[in-house]
């Protein structure tokens, strides 16, 4: 049996669009067909999406439709969640067809109550999403596992949100801050719905900027964690940049996971 076959399940494979950030911006709707023709199941969305109209969304929900892609989350700044932000989220998110509403920067935050505030600005909102079909989730840059006080601000997230929101774990960023992906999926089982495929490069002149499988991460060890343990429910490839076009970058690494994977 192939490697990661043995759940009896495929996960699907996303791209999160910040890879292919330029292009995006420069036509949206031909850098989405673009990454379908390359078989990818999905998309991730990042916080522009969050200024279009209803009208603009539904185009882009039918674009999605036509190429016979997903949208499986955004990405959001803190704004999102606001009470007087998070109706517009909602629809959006609805339109589109996204399932988590994710919260990839919580802005400035001061000590360990600084990131209670978040957790419960993030547990406000789930109740809010959960009517609606969606789910709150939060993703870690480097920051959340920083030790603060001997504790890790994404361990304070953990601890004061309520299991359905998803803590979406961004890979690349956890191991350059000397933690472990395995160890943090193991200790919040069923709540790493998503992840993050970001390598990292101890050698300082590559950094983020290796593709999939050229850095650190041991990824048969997390992605088995993630699919015994995690709940995983899609991967998304996330690059910020490599010796590769964007486009070009990101067809290398679905190459990269596929063969992984088997």
């Amino acid at each position: 049996m192939a490697w990661g076959a043995q759940r009896g399940r495929r996960i699907p494979i996303g791209l999160e669009l910040y890879s292919v950030r330029d292009e995006l911006k420069k036509d949206l709707f031909d850098t989405v067909r673009a990454v379908a023709k390359m078989g990818y199941d999905g998309v991730e969305f990042f916080s522009p999406y969050f200024d279009w109209t209803t009208e603009y969304a539904k185009d882009v929900r039918k674009l999605l439709d036509e190429v016979n892609l997903r949208c499986y989350s955004t990405h959001n700044g803190a704004r999102s969640f606001s009470p007087e932000n998070i109706d517009k989220a909602i629809d959006l998110n609805q339109i589109i067809g996204s399932k988590f509403i994710v919260m990839a920067s919580a802005g400035k935050v001061e000590g360990l109550d600084g990131w209670k505030t978040v957790a419960e600005r993030l547990t406000k909102a789930a109740e809010k999403m959960r009517p609606a079909g969606l789910r709150a989730g939060f993703h870690n840059h480097q920051m959340e596992f920083r030790p603060i006080d001997g504790v890790r601000p994404m361990e304070v997230l953990a601890r004061n949100t309520p299991k359905d929101v998803t803590l979406q774990l961004d890979v690349g960023t956890c191991i350059e801050v000397g933690s472990d992906p395995v160890a943090w999926i193991g200790a919040n089982p069923g709540r790493i719905h998503s992840m993050h495929c970001k390598d990292w490069s101890s050698d300082p002149q590559k950094g983020y900027t290796v593709l999939f499988g050229e850095g650190v991460a041991p990824w048969k060890k997390i992605m088995d964690a993630a699919e015994r343990k995690g709940g995983i429910e899609y991967y998304l490839i996330e690059q910020e940049g490599s010796r590769f076009p964007p486009l070009e970058t990101a067809q290398r690494c679905l190459d990269a996971i596929r063969k992984l994977r088997g």
